[in-house]
């Protein structure tokens, strides 16, 4: 049996589980999403036991490094780079608090993340001005609820393969200093080794690394230096990224 048969197969038994916990859950997210303010946290809670459950059971594993000086009761920014679907589900895991995500439109064209990003998370279409504007004021509303955003600065994932840190958009960092919240960056290592972008190749098990920084404070920051906070953000991620610490195996 060949290798990318092997890696097709594989990829059809994590969305087999993932549909499977989804289904078993669902029930209970339709019931929740018909106020999704009121039961945030169990939607949310729901979400991170899919991911616990769908990795665990198709052999994906996440070593953690945390800095002891990071208080999980604040509300962050959230900054991760982007290069698997599993992000989301690594991130979820992850985070020792309720989260919401910020991505692309397109995610509402799929059944499982449509509950997701239709009730508790934030769906932007990057095209749109308005969209963006719209998004913007909802994060800014869900912080001052004291949730954290988690945004991939990227953008997108590219189709560079292997894929390579793009330019980091604006966004996040104008959020974070209008805010003065501040900015949790999230480095993934290889992930895309295991699965990368949607699965076209498929995929494997294994065990990927994932480094949490220190916190980035903004309050002493203006609206004029959010440039220079994304690229001090990014370097970090260069630096980081082209450590020797992020194996899989």
């Amino acid at each position: 049996m060949s290798k990318r048969l092997v890696k097709k197969i594989h990829f059809g038994i994590y969305v087999f589980w993932v549909i499977f916990f989804f289904t078993l859950f669902y029930p209970v997210l339709w019931l929740a999403a018909k106020d999704p303010q009121k039961n945030f946290s169990l939607m949310a809670r729901i979400r991170r036991g899919i991911a616990k459950l769908s990795t665990f059971c198709s052999g994906f594993y996440f070593s953690i490094k945390t800095p002891g000086s990071i208080d999980w009761s604040r509300p962050y920014i959230i900054c991760a780079n982007h290069t698997s679907i599993l992000d989301i589900s690594a991130l979820a895991i992850l985070c020792k608090q309720e989260i919401i995500f910020m991505g692309k439109i397109e995610l509402l064209a799929n059944p499982i993340t449509r509950m997701f990003f239709k009730t508790i998370d934030i769906a932007v279409d990057r095209n749109s001005k308005i969209s963006s504007y719209k998004a913007f004021k909802a994060a800014q509303q869900k912080l001052g609820e004291g949730r954290s955003i988690v945004i991939f600065p990227e953008g997108k994932i590219e189709d560079t393969f292997p894929p390579v840190l793009q330019a980091f958009k604006n966004g996040a960092f104008k959020l974070a200093i209008a805010n003065q919240a501040p900015i949790l960056p999230v480095v993934i290592h290889e992930l895309w080794r295991l699965l990368w972008d949607g699965g076209m190749n498929g995929s494997q098990p294994g065990r990927c690394f994932i480094e949490v920084l220190e916190p980035i404070e903004t309050r002493t920051l203006g609206l004029g230096e959010a440039d220079l906070l994304r690229d001090h953000v990014r370097s970090l991620f260069d630096k980081h990224l082209n450590s020797d610490v992020g194996v899989t195996n």
